[in-house]
């Protein structure tokens, strides 16, 4: 089947979405092939969209419930209106999930921005953080709108950085100025070090940062604790080393391991913590299907646990 491109703006009911896409839709460089759009709209906000200023020639407006949201409705709507692409405006308090599972096959998510309403914010950050992570996690761009000189840039984009060093941050004023965010933030460790000593306190940002740009990291030493995972189907001397990593909250938490590939006669097993010296090579392997880490140890050996084991960006 041929790629459908998906555009997603994801936020909280209120925080500018549909007033960007509004604004969009009136823009003429987005209808400069004359593609067929579908607007997916699974929330009503308080700005109605205005076809009448519409720069885009072809498009169809549906709206769909959270019951509605199925791969047997999305089905049903492509094969309907036969679009180019797709727009969605989705509801902030569905998770994301729901949608990626009712994606038709051929869906491809194309790009996704999420939009905050800066003065409420926080207060969804700390009761409702799950959804919050949800709408950052995959976000290439976060905007803050009504972003006031008093509010700390560093306080919100810390927020972000938490979830993902991804998207760019953007903080617009309500003067209609937009700011984009250049702090910059370092690693906690020295990836330029003859070997890279990755301290307890630290595993969370080192693989989130080797996942996300891998080939920054081929080549390089590493040292740190892991919590190792081992099967018989795996061959001799492969094993997953990682932590368990809470991201938002626990529900969250997940092992989050690297393959490595060793020499030593340790008879190692599943929940022992080792300490490892490795090089890491990114290569293809069979445990993770495609191109990953993969960590060549050189040295190998039992450690105690950290304290605390469970490794977070806090």
């Amino acid at each position: 089947m041929r790629e459908l491109p998906v555009y997603l703006f994801l936020g909280f009911l209120d925080a500018g979405k549909s007033k960007f896409i509004q604004e969009t839709f009136e823009d003429e460089r987005f209808d400069d092939a004359n593609e067929r759009t579908l607007l997916l709209v699974s929330e009503e906000g308080e700005i109605e969209y205005d076809p009448s200023r519409f720069a885009v020639r072809s498009y169809a407006i549906e709206t769909i419930s959270q019951e509605e949201m199925t791969l047997a409705t999305l089905t049903a709507l492509q094969k309907k209106h036969k679009p180019d692409r797709v727009v969605v405006e989705y509801n902030g308090m569905l998770p994301l999930d729901v949608f990626f599972e009712a994606m038709p096959d051929g869906w491809m998510i194309n790009q996704v921005m999420t939009f905050f309403d800066a003065t409420t914010f926080l207060a969804y950050n700390k009761n409702m953080r799950q959804l919050v992570f949800d709408k950052i996690q995959y976000a290439d761009m976060v905007v803050f709108n009504r972003f006031r000189e008093d509010f700390s840039q560093e306080e919100f984009h810390k927020i972000v950085r938490q979830v993902s060093r991804r998207p760019n941050i953007v903080y617009e004023y309500p003067d209609g100025k937009a700011v984009y965010d250049e702090i910059v933030d370092p690693l906690p460790f020295d990836i330029n070090a003859k070997i890279i000593e990755i301290e307890d306190r630290d595993y969370a940002f080192f693989y989130r940062d080797l996942v996300e740009d891998m080939q920054k990291y081929a080549g390089k030493i590493v040292r740190f604790k892991g919590l190792v995972a081992t099967d018989k189907r795996m061959r001799k001397g492969t094993i997953v080393v990682g932590r368990h990593i809470m991201t938002c909250c626990e529900a969250d938490i997940q092992y989050s391991g690297l393959v490595c590939l060793h020499v030593s006669n340790l008879p190692l097993r599943t929940r022992d913590w080792v300490k490892l010296t490795a090089r890491i090579d990114i290569e293809r392997h069979p445990i993770y299907g495609q191109e990953g880490p993969v960590l060549k140890a050189t040295e190998l050996s039992y450690t105690a646990p950290p304290e605390p084991e469970l490794a977070t960006f806090y």
